[in-house]
Parts: C-alpha cells; sequence; structure tokens
C-alpha cells in the first residue's frame, strides 16, 4: 500500500500542497481529481522525489519514500508515468522499454519486454518502428509500458487521457484497471477527466487549491452533485 500522510509542498510562499493524507491499496485504482491548480501534479513529483516535500510522510509498503532519489524509487517499486507521454521519439518502441528497466538483468528486461507486448499487442507490432510515428493512444501505451519494465509495485499515472479522443481514454483507463486487478498493483491515478477517473477507480480523493476537500468510494463522489458542480465542473 502507498501511504500519504500530512503531505505538504510548498513552492516559495505558495502552499501547493496542505496537509493531504491519502491511502492506495494494493489491487486498485485511486483516482485523484480537480481543477487546474489543485496540486495534482505536485502530489505525483513529490511521490516520484522531483519535488521535496515540506512536512508530513509517505511510504510503500511501510519503507518511507520521502526524501529519496528518484532512481531509488523506481528500485524500491515506484513507477511514473509523466504528464505528456515522455517518450524518446528517436528511439525504437523495443529501445524504449529496454531503456525503461535498464538497471535490471538482461533476463529480466526481455521478460518484461514480452509482458508488456502481451498486455499491448500493438506495441509488439511496431516494436521496430521509432516512437514518433505512433499514435497518440499507442504513444501513451509506451510510456505505461515503459513505467511497467521496472517491475513496480505502485504506478503514479499523471494525466494519461491528456490530448486523447475519449474512447482512447476509456480504453487505456480501463486496461489501468485490469492492470491493478491481474497484477497487484497500488495505481494512483490524476486525472481532469473527473467522470471516466471516478468509473475505473475504488476509491477517490478530490483536491482543491492544494487540500483535500472530499475522499471515499468513487461512485459515492461521483454521485455528489454539489461536490461535482463546485470542484469538478460537471
Amino acid at each position: 500500500m502507498l501511504t500519504v500522510s500530512d503531505l505538504s509542498v510548498n513552492y516559495g510562499p505558495v502552499h501547493a500542497l496542505s496537509h493531504v493524507s491519502i491511502e492506495v491499496p494494493r489491487g486498485e485504482v485511486t483516482a485523484v481529481i480537480g481543477a487546474n491548480g489543485a496540486g495534482k501534479s505536485t502530489l505525483m513529483r513529490t511521490l516520484a522525489g522531483l519535488a521535496k516535500a515540506a512536512g508530513g510522510s509517505a511510504s510503500l509498503d511501510g519503507n518511507p519514500i520521502l526524501g529519496r532519489k528518484s532512481e531509488d524509487l523506481v528500485r524500491m517499486g515506484i513507477a511514473l508515468v509523466p504528464e505528456g507521454r515522455s517518450t524518446i521519439p528517436e528511439l525504437t518502441v523495443e529501445e524504449n522499454l529496454r531503456l525503461g528497466g535498464m538497471w535490471r538483468s538482461r533476463a529480466d528486461r526481455a521478460t518484461s519486454v514480452g509482458e508488456v507486448f502481451d498486455l499491448f499487442p500493438v506495441l509488439g507490432q511496431r516494436r521496430s518502428m521509432g516512437a514518433a510515428t505512433l499514435s497518440g493512444g499507442e504513444r501513451q501505451q509506451l510510456a505505461i509500458g515503459r513505467a511497467l519494465m521496472c517491475d513496480p509495485r505502485c504506478l503514479l499515472l499523471d494525466e494519461p487521457s491528456l490530448g486523447l479522443a475519449p474512447i482512447i481514454v476509456t480504453q487505456i483507463l480501463t486496461l489501468v484497471k485490469r492492470l491493478a486487478t491481474d497484477s497487484n498493483l497500488a495505481v494512483l491515478l490524476v486525472e481532469q477527466n473527473a467522470v471516466t477517473a471516478l468509473r475505473v477507480a475504488t476509491q477517490g480523493v478530490v483536491l482543491n487549491l492544494g487540500q483535500v476537500v472530499m475522499a471515499g468510494p468513487a461512485a459515492e463522489i461521483a454521485s455528489h452533485d454539489e461536490l461535482r458542480h463546485a470542484y469538478l465542473g460537471y
């Protein structure tokens, strides 16, 4: 389980996160939703070791993670898929994947590449093609596949729907839900597409101006009319 307790992050005088607490169980998707500027990406960057916390704690299966280098967190089992599908266009699909598990043994990388191709058959069909030739949905699959190459226990997904057609978003997030269940992953999903995110998540957290304004079962949040109108814009 990923556990976040009383987490605060400041950018100078700006309180980007203030006393945020979240639990992300293994085998489930937990969705963090909210408007632009709510602190969603700051949360992900802090958990991935890319931003410094001002207070609070976070742990994966009881092991503290705050203050560690991002490469050490990857070895601990935390994988981030950042906003913008950060694949390397000059490399082939398979080269991008192998880069994601470069610190693992050759045999382990080969096994993981096969598992990713099983999960995303289109990537297997395009394994020798440059990442630049892929569609937006295929690049998002490649970004997720590359994160899976490190054999994570916790997957952090930051705005995976950005720039994608609604039908592709549904396909990818449905697959993410199945991945969490089948691989016993703790998945923390940050999304502006609140409707789709809450549909695939078990638990939901609503952030507003760096603070948690509601947390609980995703279905309960989705049906909360006053909260949806006030914070989610639908």
